[in-house]
C-alpha cells in the first residue's frame, strides 16, 4: 500500500511517498480504508525529528482518520465491514489503510462526510479533554485560547460556545480574527494588542477561567497575568522560542494551576475514555450542528509536504487533510 514516510527527519521535503506493507490485524482491530487523514502540529514535530512515534505504531505520521471499515479483529463487536468510520491513532495516518483498536474508532456523525470527519478526532479528543475533563470549564467560565483560527483553537472555540462559555481567541491577522468571531469568539489581534489586557478589558478585570495553550515559552507568564483566581492553564504544546520562565508567586497568588498534557503517550484505556466521552457528549452536537468540522483545504496523500508547507505558513483557517480515494 501506499505511505508517506520520513526516511529521514527533515523539512517538508522528508515526507516520501512510498510503498509500505499492509498492517497487520490485531484481534481487537478494525482495518480502515483511509478516505482523508488529518495534518496536526504533531506531524511536523515528528517530521522534523523531534517527537518520535510510541513503540508499536508504524514509523510515518498521522494521528488521525476517517474512512471505511474493511475488515474486523475476530473480537471486534462494534463495527462491521462498510461502516463509515474516523479514528485516533498513534502515528500511521498518512496512508491508504489502517489498523487500530476499535476502543479509538468512532462512527462518522450523522451529517458529516466522510472525508471531513477526518478533521475531527483528534481536534475534538484534544479540546474535549484538556478543556472539558482535565480543566473543568464551566458555563459562564470565560476560555481564553490561543491560535483561535488552528484546527484546535476553532473546535475550542466552538465546543466552549456551545457549551455556554464566553471565549476570547488570539490570532495574527484581521481575517484571522474575523474567522474567530464568525464561530462566536472575541477576537484580539495578537500583533496589535497585549492578550493580557484585552483579557482583562473583556472580562471587567476577571481574567480567563481556563487558558488552552498551544505556544508554551514565554506565553506562560502572561497567561499568568491573564488568569483569573483559580483559573487553570492547560499546555498542550511548547512552541515557544524561549524557555517558560514565570513568577511561582504571581501562580500562588491567583491559586492557579499549570497542567502539561499529551494525548498519544497515554495509555490505550486512558485514550479509549476520552474517546467514550467525546462520543457521548460531542456528537450529539456535531450532529445537531451546534458543532462542525472546518476544513481548511485538501491536499493528495502524495502532496503531504505541500500539506505541511501550508501548516507551516500559518496561513491556514481549521484542519488540513490528506485526501485518498475510497475504491
Amino acid at each position: 500500500m501506499r505511505a508517506v514516510t520520513v526516511p529521514s527527519p527533515g523539512g517538508p521535503e522528508a515526507l516520501v511517498p512510498a510503498q509500505v506493507a499492509q498492517p497487520t490485524l490485531g484481534a481487537r482491530d478494525v482495518l480502515i480504508h483511509v478516505a482523508a487523514a488529518g495534518v496536526n502540529g504533531a506531524d511536523l514535530a515528528q517530521r522534523a525529528g523531534h517527537y518520535p512515534p510510541p513503540a508499536g505504531a508504524p514509523p510515518w505520521p498521522g494521528l488521525e482518520v476517517s474512512g471505511v471499515v474493511s475488515a474486523s479483529g475476530e473480537l471486534v463487536e462494534g463495527f462491521d465491514e462498510g461502516d463509515a468510520v474516523c479514528a485516533l491513532l498513534p502515528g500511521g495516518g498518512y496512508a491508504e489503510r489502517v489498523a487500530v483498536d476499535e476502543r479509538l474508532v468512532l462512527p462518522v456523525p450523522h451529517g458529516v462526510a466522510a472525508r471531513d470527519a477526518a478533521a475531527l478526532p483528534e481536534v475534538v479528543a484534544t479540546v474535549w479533554s484538556n478543556v472539558f475533563m482535565f480543566a473543568a470549564l464551566q458555563p459562564g467560565e470565560t476560555l481564553l485560547v490561543h491560535g483561535g483560527s488552528s484546527g484546535i483553537g476553532s473546535m475550542a472555540i466552538q465546543l466552549a460556545t456551545a457549551l455556554g462559555s464566553p471565549v476570547i481567541a488570539t490570532a495574527g491577522s484581521a481575517e484571522k480574527v474575523a474567522f474567530c468571531e464568525s464561530l462566536g469568539a472575541i477576537g484580539v489581534n495578537y500583533r496589535e494588542q497585549d492578550f493580557v489586557d484585552a483579557v482583562r478589558e473583556r472580562t471587567d478585570g476577571h481574567g480567563a477561567d481556563v487558558v488552552l495553550d498551544i505556544v508554551g515559552g514565554e506565553y506562560i507568564a502572561r497567561d499568568i497575568a491573564a488568569l483569573a483566581t483559580e483559573g487553570r492553564i492547560m499546555v498542550i504544546a511548547d512552541r515557544g522560542r524561549t524557555p517558560s520562565a514565570f513568577q511561582v508567586g504571581a501562580l500562588m497568588a491567583k491559586r492557579g494551576r499549570i497542567w502539561g498534557t499529551t494525548l498519544r503517550a497515554r495509555p490505550i484505556e486512558e485514550r479509549a475514555a476520552v474517546l467514550a466521552s467525546v462520543r457521548e457528549n460531542v456528537w450529539p452536537l456535531i450532529e445537531r450542528e451546534h458543532v462542525r468540522p472546518i476544513v481548511d483545504s485538501v491536499f493528495p496523500l502524495e502532496e503531504a509536504a505541500d500539506a505541511h508547507r501550508r501548516m507551516e505558513s500559518s496561513a491556514h483557517m481549521g484542519k488540513i487533510l490528506l485526501a485518498t480515494p475510497v475504491e
